[in-house]
């Protein structure tokens, strides 16, 4: 959770950004950019598609500047901006594919993340991608970057009791998963 430094700090570059100032603007992406990488990768798993995608939401934000409510923390609006482009990609990535691939049933590969260390265990990052795209944002947001539900709630676009809701089943399927690989491998 950032403190109250980082929020006026954040809210100091985000009122220059929506000024103008360009500086200002790249300043909070840098800021944001490792946790957003890995939020991107989690949820598209491949490494080009991540980088195309948060190439996109950056430049969604910055077209989008003026709009930005300066009363909402700068970092939930660029976090819900690249989730929604994330989520953009799979459904149009699923209408693509679903054709082409109608009843097979391929796990996506699970690549090393670049952006951060935050699963270093190939069973968690398995049992992550086996979550839907929902609900891995969900528990990303709350158990890694550390986000309060009604943040999370903001940046998905949904009410507090889906977050939750989303959350208590990720949490439950991640357990169920990670015990069946402990058990097969023992």
């Amino acid at each position: 959770m950032p403190d109250e430094v980082t929020i006026e700090w954040e809210a100091r570059l985000a009122r220059a950004a929506v000024a103008g100032d360009q500086s200002a603007f790249a300043q909070l992406i840098d800021h944001h950019d490792e946790r957003l990488r890995g939020l991107a990768f989690r949820l598209l798993a491949d490494v080009d598609a991540m980088d195309e995608a948060l190439q996109e939401a950056y430049m969604k934000a910055y077209r989008a500047l003026s709009g930005f409510n300066q009363d909402a923390s700068f970092g939930t609006w660029l976090y819900r901006i690249v989730y929604t482009t994330c989520i953009d990609r799979l459904r149009s990535q699923s209408r693509h594919s679903t054709a082409a691939c109608a009843g097979d049933e391929i796990a996506p590969p699970v690549l090393a993340d670049p952006a951060d260390q935050f699963e270093s265990d190939a069973d968690l990052a398995a049992a992550l991608q086996a979550l839907s795209p929902e609900q891995r944002t969900a528990v990303l947001l709350i158990d890694r970057d550390g986000f309060s539900y009604a943040e999370a709630a903001e940046v998905l676009g949904v009410p507090l009791g889906t977050v939750a809701s989303r959350v208590h089943t990720a949490r439950d399927s991640l357990r169920r998963c990670l015990a069946t690989l402990l058990e097969s491998s023992c």
